[in-house]
């Protein structure tokens, strides 16, 4: 058996071409570009990648996109100040402050300070509350991903036994409120689970977001189940022109054994950036009072 691929990078292209569409319709009747603001502190080369395909994702989009990159010795008031500054400018309606953050800033501190109608990553604790309450407004963009990818191959998933490893409040936690509002029998594995391998065993869909490489072999994963990589870890690999490769937290030797299981590279990752658009989107449109259209 060879698990079948689902293919986040052609799910992500398909989202982006609704949320262009959209977002032409958006600026025809609001007469403006939906904006998003992102920042990033410091100077990590994988957060500036992250950051350049951001703005130029957006742009293609049809949005307005802005960057501001700061020193890492930026102090934490610096920050705040611009945070309050994107807060109060009326052509932004997203903002994104790239994590993580270098360790003089308290991140939970720059996440609150965001405006909750403009907290396009979805972690202000205002909108994981509503999420939670089964109200959600702006959802973290990687659990939404990771629910389109399952609804791809299972449209109706109800009552579906899902197992999500790990419980980070960036894609663990919000996943599981999600899966729950979709009417998913969930359970939550973490660090101090026992068991987890016959946990996962036993579940219909696992979705592998505990932040260690290759973590889940064949022998977690019954036959036929769906498996949804989160994890991406950079490795040296000598055979690649870069001289290092991406794995995530799936052995890929459970392609054996699974009936669909995403892609490192090409999985999860495009359908992050995809929903931080349409977030984007969705911000600008509750900001103008137009109706939210569903994606």
């Amino acid at each position: 058996m060879t698990a079948n691929t689902i293919d986040g990078k052609a799910q992500a292209a398909r989202l982006l071409e609704q949320v262009t569409s959209q977002t032409t319709e958006f600026v025809a009747s609001s007469r403006r570009k939906p904006g998003l603001a992102v920042v990033l502190v410091g100077d990590d080369p994988a957060s500036g990648v992250y950051v350049r395909s951001k703005k130029a994702t957006a742009e293609r989009c049809g949005m307005a996109s802005s960057s501001h990159l700061l020193a890492a010795s930026t102090s934490q008031e610096e920050l705040l100040g611009l945070i309050n500054r994107l807060n109060g400018d009326e052509s932004i309606d997203g903002i994104l402050v790239q994590l993580p953050l270098p360790g003089h800033i308290d991140s939970q501190t720059i996440i609150q300070a965001i405006d909750p109608c403009k907290d396009v990553d979805g972690f202000h604790p205002v909108n994981t509350g509503l999420l939670f309450q089964g109200r959600p407004q702006l959802t973290p963009c990687t659990p939404l991903g990771c629910l389109h990818l399952l609804k791809s191959v299972h449209p109706n998933p109800v009552g579906m036994r899902v197992l999500v490893i790990g419980r980070s409040n960036i894609v663990g936690r919000p996943l599981a409120a999600l899966l729950l509002s979709h009417d998913c029998t969930v359970t939550i594995a973490h660090s101090r689970s026992r068991e987890t391998q016959q946990l996962a065993r036993e579940a219909e869909v696992v979705f592998a977001a505990a932040g260690v490489p290759r973590l889940v072999k064949p022998d977690w994963v019954s036959e036929g189940a769906t498996v949804i990589d989160v994890g991406i870890h950079r490795i040296e690999d000598q055979s690649k022109k870069s001289g290092y490769g991406l794995i995530g937290d799936v052995d890929p030797s459970v392609a054996g054994v699974a009936g669909w299981l995403t892609p490192v590279p090409g999985g999860v990752g495009p359908m992050t950036i995809a929903y931080l658009l349409s977030n984007t989107l969705v911000a600008a449109r509750a900001r103008t009072g137009l109706a939210t259209q569903d994606n």
